[in-house]
């Protein structure tokens, strides 16, 4: 599996707008392996949030989460796992990030748009995709989403081999043990299925909203 590495001098400033990327110029810093993305084997040993959409709420005051929507990729008693999937930060040609990364870029078609992940370790990257790509390096989350760290995938994506729906990620959102249970008794997030519609929509500045109105009310 070959990773992605590049420069720190060609980092951007995460903001909430889409800049369009300077002719040459590549912001995808790291795309390597973050954390361990093994999953229980099967549902009942997993009752936790892993798959799931945590969706902050009003009350979420720290700007780093502030409406945001995160898919949960891992989440048991050792912590959790998220990628915020509603805050993009960039976009640019696809052949341009490939030459960037050193590969081979011939014939490759498209744009890429980078997204804010989270706050942990932002030099690194995943994509989220559904579940119809499966190589070495993708950890299927569920029948719909599964998760790939490697450089292949952005190659099969910019050759129309990739998966049907993606999203680049830089960063993650990471929690201690009961520390994510903690926030949600607090009342700063609240859970929703995970739903490709709303996931990969390109909109993304109406998947906050579009999440909060899925909240079911407990009677």
């Amino acid at each position: 599996m070959k990773e992605i590495l590049i420069s720190t001098c060609q980092a951007i400033t995460v903001q909430r707008r889409l800049p369009r990327l300077a002719g040459g110029v590549i912001v995808l810093l790291v795309f390597v392996l973050a954390i361990s993305l093994q999953q229980p084997a099967t549902a009942k040993e997993n009752p936790y949030l892993t798959g799931r959409l945590l969706v902050a709420t009003p009350e979420m005051k720290d700007p780093r989460f502030f409406e945001t929507v995160i898919y949960m990729v891992r989440h048991s008693e050792d912590g959790a796992l998220g990628l915020v999937i509603n805050r993009p930060v960039g976009i640019g040609p696809i052949s341009e990030l490939l030459k960037g990364l050193g590969v081979e870029s011939e014939g490759a078609k498209g744009k890429i748009v980078l997204h804010y992940g989270g706050p942990v370790e932002r030099g690194k990257g995943f994509v989220l995709h559904t579940s119809d790509y499966v190589k070495g390096a993708t950890q299927v989350v569920d029948d719909t989403f599964a998760v790939t760290t490697d450089i292949k995938i952005l190659q099969a994506i910019a050759h129309g081999k990739g998966p049907r729906q993606s999203l680049v990620i830089m960063g993650y959102a990471g929690w201690a043990p009961r520390q994510l249970e903690a926030e949600i008794k607090a009342g700063g997030w609240f859970s929703i299925a995970a739903e490709e519609g709303l996931v990969f929509d390109k909109e993304a500045e109406g998947k906050w909203e579009r999440a909060r109105a899925r909240r079911k009310i407990k009677i």
